[in-house]
């Protein structure tokens, strides 16, 4: 059985890191690669996507499974794990044919590219063939993988094991039963934000503060690097993880709070346990929980008293006559603005759900039909104007404002929302089991916090589904209510 679990374990690591280079392919698109060599990035991209399924597929690598599956009495708790996800894995994988796999990639990287120049010239009739043909992957491939008469639900389990459209649907109807008065009261508020308080923050400052910033949270730079892309995000595993940000002279919080909910993307990856990289005991559980650990820096951290308690002179240090008429609470203020915006990414946490609520409804449309793409834009516009008030003006800060679909990453939207939810969840239970927490951060300690994530979070890998993981730690249900309880106790106060 040792000998057997030793040679599982080797083809699962060969596996992990021909994705783990397809990854670094993907990085490298966003943030390097010339203009005009686009063409022989998908199609490097595809020939991976086949290398990975041939091995992520291996008769061997199945005939492992079952002779392990039929001793598993002689295995340890941890490695019945690992053959538990690992079956799942294999029988998913195998599911797909290796011309699927590579048709997908090249797919994604053209489509990726044609997405970036109709979102900068407003052309949405120019991307709208290729989310056609994504939303056709995605059906084959919910097809293939016997989820036919339930693609969407196929799609929302891709990235967050366990959960369903019906589930997400009963969170988010909880949810915003009682976010939606909390908006319309705060809206209403007279108290506002100073629209132009940042003007003028030179970039080579804003890196460095980001950088300082980063460092502090806990994220090993040996082991990881910021660049700069057009959409934030981070990529990568184990001992190499790369994360990006934007930068705007006139806008430094928002590269202040990209690399921070990048930064806590990272600190997960880095703190999943090296030695069983590449096994499902060393990858993350799904986007949701990737998101409560990105989120629960970004928001329930980083826009806190305490934590602007130490970093504020800081600021003040980096930007001295940008933040010289500035004070304090007006800087605070700022930094949890409140105000509906037709950006996602732009959007203050409040707001934010509702951003992810019409994304996830459009979704479902479109996968049961009843939306077609060419109607995607009017529909847009008709539910922004119902949720948030607002009707884009064009497509570019509508429609077209996200990458996932130009990866074809449905049902990856509503991890966002799930993944605020479990942040204030989790955020609750750390105050509760750390006291003095919110001290540490005033003299600029994360080490307790972080701690406590990489013990009850990133440690477990994949030994729990979303929702299994969430009561494990917590010892409840997800539940949208602590994220209302969240959101009232720090927004309440500032503008009510």
């Amino acid at each position: 059985m040792t000998s057997a679990y030793e040679q599982l374990v080797a083809r699962l690591k060969r596996a992990h890191y021909l994705g783990t280079i397809s990854g670094l392919l993907g990085w490298d698109e966003q943030v390097n690669l010339p203009p005009d060599s686009a063409d022989q990035r998908a199609e490097q991209l595809a020939l991976m996507a086949e290398l990975h399924h041939a091995a992520a597929t291996a008769p061997e690598l199945g005939r492992l499974l079952a002779e392990l599956e039929q001793a598993s009495a002689n295995l340890d708790d941890e490695q019945r794990v690992v053959v538990r996800r690992a079956r799942l894995d294999y029988d998913r994988a195998t599911r797909l044919p290796g011309e699927f796999a590579a048709e997908k990639a090249r797919h994604s990287s053209a489509s990726y590219h044609v997405w970036a120049a109709a979102k900068e010239d407003n052309d949405y009739a120019r991307f709208a063939p290729f989310l056609e043909k994504h939303l056709d992957l995605a059906r084959r491939e919910a097809a293939l993988q016997g989820w036919g008469d339930r693609p969407y639900d196929y799609a929302i389990e891709r990235h967050d094991p366990g959960m369903t459209a019906a589930k997400v649907t009963a969170l988010f109807d909880e949810l915003r039963a009682g976010l939606v008065p909390l908006v319309r009261r705060l809206d209403a508020a007279p108290r506002k934000a100073h629209a132009g308080l940042f003007r003028g923050f030179p970039v080579d400052a804003q890196k460095e503060f980001v950088e300082d910033v980063v460092d502090r949270l806990g994220f090993d730079f040996g082991r990881g690097r910021i660049d700069v892309s057009l959409h934030p995000f981070c990529e990568g595993a184990g001992a190499d993880i790369r994360m990006t940000t934007r930068f705007d002279a006139d806008n430094p919080l928002d590269a202040i709070f990209s690399s921070i909910h990048e930064t806590g993307h990272g600190l997960y990856e880095q703190g999943l346990p090296l030695a069983r990289q590449g096994t499902p005991l060393g990858q993350s559980v799904g986007m949701g929980v990737h998101e409560s650990q990105s989120r629960l820096w970004e928001n329930q951290v980083a826009r806190g008293r305490a934590f602007w308690r130490f970093f504020e002179p800081r600021l003040r240090k980096a930007f001295p006559a940008q933040l010289a008429g500035v004070a304090s609470d007006e800087l605070y203020l700022a930094i949890n603005a409140v105000e509906p915006t037709l950006i996602r990414v732009d959007a203050d946490e409040i707001h934010y759900n509702l951003h992810i609520i019409l994304r996830f409804e459009l979704e479902q449309r479109l996968f049961n039909g009843s939306l077609a793409v060419a109607d995607l834009p009017a529909a847009w516009n008709a539910r922004s104007a119902e949720l948030l008030g607002l009707t884009p003006p064009d497509d570019a800060r509508g429609v077209l404002q996200d990458v996932h679909w130009s990866g074809g990453a449905f049902g990856y939207f509503p991890s966002y929302c799930i993944g605020n939810m479990m942040a204030a969840q989790l955020w609750f239970t750390a105050l509760d089991r750390l006291p003095g927490l919110e001290d540490d951060f005033a003299r600029g300690d994360f080490t307790r916090l972080l701690g406590w994530l990489r013990t009850n979070i990133h440690e477990q890998g994949r030994r729990f589904d979303t929702l299994e993981l969430v009561k494990h730690v917590t010892g409840e249900d997800l539940s949208p209510r602590h994220l209302l309880r969240y959101l009232e106790e720090r927004y309440a106060p500032l503008y009510l």
